[in-house]
């Protein structure tokens, strides 16, 4: 039985345990609930939980581990001379095998060892089947068998229940917590060892990115891999798309929170909205095929050379897409400003207008920075866009109608191709990903700053 089906009868399961404890807990108090130390609905979580939670955690560390177990357990039975074998040709032979396995097909004749291998593989896996099955659900049915006898009008069901469901949170916040500092030390690692084969002062100061391989040094050591022209590039587009999403995003939620009628706010807010759900490879054709055009014949009329790929077309299509990040936080804001704020301003006398200016938009100044730096986030992020209406050249210039590119499209740039893993033109994108990582974190902290600083004085 595979894992989805082992899964399927799990939860099966979990519904009956949910059942059959609040029925048991009823029927072990006469059918007078009151007499119960908790409300029904715990005596049938209590139960399901216990026939859930041991069974899933074994199922998902079966799933784990049973991959690397079976290839270990084939590849020890292989003779000898092909374990000996360079991992580079011992990774064909285990190629060949799990295509054997798996029905596909395989250049040439596969030697007689493969088809052993590939025969033992497939009787592995269906005892490793067979077993998860036989385990989960037995494991189930004795955690379902062990919370129904338990039940009654003693049990504490309720305090169980919500000691597991906090005991969940913390496990959610500790693998989001544990993610995160994992992606972290990855890219420090690899950003290490670039930094072993290429000086830190050379990456951090270097104002020429050009990391093609070079003909000296038998090691393969690389150009030059400047910074400075992809984190010029990438502040210079998202402070242009910042200088359009801003004033607009900001405005419009003014206008929709304080000026609109209900019925126009209930309609133009999803149609502004529905921009965030834009695809961003649809920005960047719309930039590509339109708006760059538009721009560098707007600039032949006037007598300016403007590029048809720039960091004006990116940053305003760019602009555009981040306007609801903008519009839609800082409307949310401004409505949580109490009521009763702008009721006092008005009865001192205070215009609309003033009572927004000297009372809404302060009070509501530190959520509407959470909105900008999210949108400021979003646009450090962004790749297509870039890709498409700004180009790949790396630079160091103030026009706008000239091309730049920016940092995260040369970490997917460096990552793609047939380079070697352990070369500097790969690993220079783990150092390029973890100076975005450092960059984004001092714009949070700064912001962070500026929230506290503010909630003191207008709260």
């Amino acid at each position: 039985m595979s894992s989805t089906l082992v899964l399927a009868a799990i939860l099966l399961m979990t519904l009956a345990g949910f059942a059959v404890g609040r029925q048991r807990a009823l029927a072990t108090a006469d059918g007078h609930a009151r007499t119960l130390h908790s409300r029904p609905p715990y005596y049938g979580t209590y139960v399901a939980m216990w026939a859930a939670v041991p069974a899933l955690l074994l199922l998902a560390l079966w799933v784990v581990a049973q991959p690397t177990v079976i290839d270990m357990v084939v590849r020890n039975n292989l003779p000898e001379d092909v374990r000996a074998l360079p991992p580079d040709k011992l990774s064909l032979v285990l190629t060949t095998i799990d295509n054997l396995a798996n029905g596909r097909a395989v250049v040439g004749e596969a030697p007689a060892y493969a088809k052993e291998a590939a025969a033992r593989l497939l009787s592995l896996r269906a005892t490793s089947n067979w077993a998860l099955t036989v385990l989960a659900i037995g494991l189930a049915a004795a955690g379902f068998f062990f919370a129904w006898r338990k039940v009654g009008p003693a049990l504490r069901a309720r305090n169980d229940v919500e000691r597991a469901a906090v005991w969940l949170l913390i496990a959610c916040s500790a693998i989001a917590i544990l993610t995160t500092i994992g992606i972290v030390f990855s890219m420090l690692f690899e950003t290490l060892h670039f930094f072993s084969m290429v000086p830190p002062q050379d990456f951090f100061f270097g104002t020429v990115w050009d990391p093609r391989f070079t003909a000296v040094g038998r090691d393969g050591s690389a150009g030059q891999f400047g910074l400075i022209p992809l984190l010029w590039g990438t502040i210079f587009i998202s402070l242009i798309s910042m200088i359009v999403a801003v004033p607009i995003g900001l405005l419009s939620a003014i206008y929709l929170s304080e000026y609109a009628h209900r019925n126009v706010r209930a309609w133009v807010k999803p149609l502004l909205e529905i921009l965030a759900g834009i695809p961003t490879v649809v920005y960047g054709f719309f930039a590509l095929t339109t708006l760059g055009p538009l721009f560098r014949d707007l600039g032949a009329a006037v007598g300016l050379e403007v590029s048809a790929t720039s960091a004006l077309t990116a940053g305003v299509v760019m602009g555009v897409m981040i306007i609801p990040f903008v519009s839609s936080l800082s409307d949310d804001i401004i409505n949580a400003v109490p009521q009763s704020l702008r009721d006092g301003s008005y009865a001192l006398g205070a215009t609309q207008s003033e009572t927004i200016k000297r009372v809404v938009f302060p009070a509501a100044l530190p959520g509407i920075v959470g909105s900008v730096l999210l949108a400021v986030s979003r646009a450090i992020g962004e790749t297509m866009i870039v890709v498409m209406a700004a180009g790949i050249a790396a630079k160091m210039t103030l026009n706008p109608f000239d091309s730049v590119t920016t940092v995260t499209v040369k970490i997917v740039s460096q990552l793609t191709g047939d380079l070697e893993f352990n070369s500097p033109q790969t690993l220079v994108a783990f150092a390029l990903g973890l100076t975005l990582f450092v960059v984004t974190l001092g714009l949070n902290i700064y912001a962070l700053h500026i929230v506290r600083k503010y909630r003191e004085q207008y709260d």
